[in-house]
């Protein structure tokens, strides 16, 4: 099995993190772009949350939801099965040519060693003159006040290597708008989409706690494959939730939102 593949793969418990997101409040530039009679693809949709608020918002137009995963289109289809269309299939294999009016990309691009040729397969799927949209991080850039415990620290590092080490791109974010360009992308924007979280905010809480999610879910994956013990993965995500609660005042995830039009 590919080894990116293998560690891109959703862990058992992810799921609740795609369920809480939103299209108003996780893809804040595609809700911006979204109208009436549009035909969108959703790559990566997981459980399908923000395609069923895709297809609200282009109805009469269509939603098709895209994922390689069998059992997250299985929970899109059971959740949200009046409106969007999922389809299974690989992001380097889209099943689609100068379909869709918007072919849009959220957080996917961060779990590849060959992202290029996937925003070559999203542009084949997008009809001349319509828009590529990519929404990823920096996962090198992210800011904390105060810095969390040590114990999530040392995660973090690792978290980062068992990334790189699988031919992910850390700061893919950065790169996205040269990358664009290079393949024949025009009018490109980028918009910054930085995920805030204030510990003065009631609803900012669990948002605050997102690494401790990470450390519950993929740090399983990162103890299996040697990056760490799994005395340090517990240990990294009580003290992350202890911070949250108790210490932490704000926390920044870089994240970009990058679109390009395809001439034509």
């Amino acid at each position: 099995m590919n080894l990116t593949w293998e560690r891109a793969h959703m862990p058992s418990g992810t799921e609740e993190i795609l369920n809480k997101r939103t299209l108003s409040s996780s893809h804040r530039r595609l809700n911006e772009l979204l109208q009436p009679g549009m035909r969108v693809l959703d790559i990566g949709c997981g459980t399908g949350a923000i395609t069923k608020g895709i297809f609200e918002a282009t109805h009469p137009g269509i939603a098709v939801g895209l994922d390689i995963d069998v059992g997250l289109i299985r929970q899109a289809h059971d959740s949200y099965a009046h409106g969007p269309c999922y389809v299974v299939a690989d992001l380097y294999r889209v099943p689609f040519t100068r379909k869709f009016d918007l072919t849009s990309a959220a957080r996917v691009l961060q779990w590849l060693s060959d992202p290029g040729r996937a925003i070559e397969c999203c542009i084949s799927a997008t009809k001349p003159g319509g828009r590529f949209l990519a929404l990823d991080y920096n996962h090198e850039k992210i800011a904390w006040e105060p810095c969390p415990p040590s114990s999530m620290m040392l995660f973090y590092k690792a978290f980062l290597a068992w990334r790189s080490d699988a031919g992910m791109d850390n700061a893919i974010a950065d790169r996205l708008a040269s990358e664009f360009g290079r393949l024949g992308l025009i009018d490109i924007r980028v918009t910054e989409q930085h995920e805030r979280s204030d510990s003065l905010h009631a609803n900012d809480k669990s948002r605050l706690a997102i690494w401790s999610s990470v450390a519950a879910t993929r740090g399983h994956q990162m103890v299996k494959d040697g990056y760490l013990t799994e005395l340090q993965r517990i240990t990294a995500e009580q003290d992350f939730r202890d911070w949250t609660d108790s210490t932490a005042v704000t926390q920044t995830i870089y994240l970009l939102a990058v679109e390009g039009r395809v001439p034509g």
